[in-house]
């Protein structure tokens, strides 16, 4: 099965007795990355989404290629960021790159480049202003803060949702950076369409905080109406200007 299907991530039925997401944050509020994310992999994993996540959306983009004929792209990603819970009881669950990768990768998704954090951005119906925090930035007491907040920002919109997370994102900065273990992260774009975060490799990978997001992007790539996969298109000498604005363009996962 996969995300092609009705484009609607491959996730088992939410559980009956599954937990909300603020029973979620009371479970894990004093418990360090590594014990909470395991946790949280399994809950998702498990099927505990909210209807409204499963349901991918199309996101277009366009470039002109050296003959001046224009390529057009289709690919579709979750409306909002990765949250726990049911629509009506969910939170949005800031996780580290490393069980971000897991959960795409049994979901058949990716994670976005910078370009695509841009064009989502641009896409998107719901645009709240980012709203930064200061204080216990990696507790997950302030996860579910933020993620109240973001609540009272929306005000019940529903559609395509952005400005309102960093992303974590696959960027070639990852491979080429001297130090080990990193994490990239961009995007929490302003009202003016300007990112607060530029992209950045400065955290070791198991840092999370509050502001970091999992949005998943369904691996297979709508490219002029034929079907390909993301890595073949990040590989394309021509096509890869459709997802990647970077020097390189050859960091598909992490953990390659």
């Amino acid at each position: 099965m996969s995300c092609r299907t009705a484009h609607e991530l491959p996730l088992p039925p939410r559980p009956p007795q599954a937990v909300s997401g603020n029973a979620f944050y009371r479970q894990v509020d004093s418990m360090k990355w590594n014990t909470r994310e395991p946790i949280a992999l399994k809950e998702i994993l498990s099927g505990n989404v909210p209807a409204f996540l499963r349901k991918l959306v199309p996101v277009h983009t366009s470039i002109t290629g050296a003959n001046g004929k224009t390529i057009t792209a289709t690919y579709y990603v979750t409306p909002d960021y990765l949250s726990i819970g049911g629509n009506d009881d969910f939170a949005r669950i800031p996780l580290t790159p490393m069980t971000a990768q897991l959960i795409a990768d049994s979901l058949q998704c990716f994670l976005p480049t910078r370009k695509m954090v841009n064009d989502i951005y641009l896409a998107a119906k719901v645009k709240p202003e980012p709203v930064p925090l200061y204080a216990f930035r990696d507790s997950a007491i302030i996860f579910w803060h933020h993620h109240m907040i973001i609540e009272g920002q929306r005000k019940g919109e529903k559609g395509l949702i952005a400005g309102i997370k960093k992303d974590v994102v696959i960027s070639s900065k990852v491979s080429r950076d001297p130090r080990p273990e990193r994490v990239a992260i961009y995007g929490w774009h302003k009202p003016d369409g300007k990112p607060i975060q530029p992209l950045y490799t400065g955290h070791v990978n198991w840092y999370v905080d509050y502001s970091h997001g999992i949005r998943l992007v369904y691996r297979k790539i709508k490219v002029d109406k034929q079907w390909m996969d993301y890595t073949e298109v990040l590989r394309h000498p021509v096509y890869k200007t459709l997802l990647c604005d970077e020097d390189e363009c050859d960091y598909f996962r992490y953990g390659q």
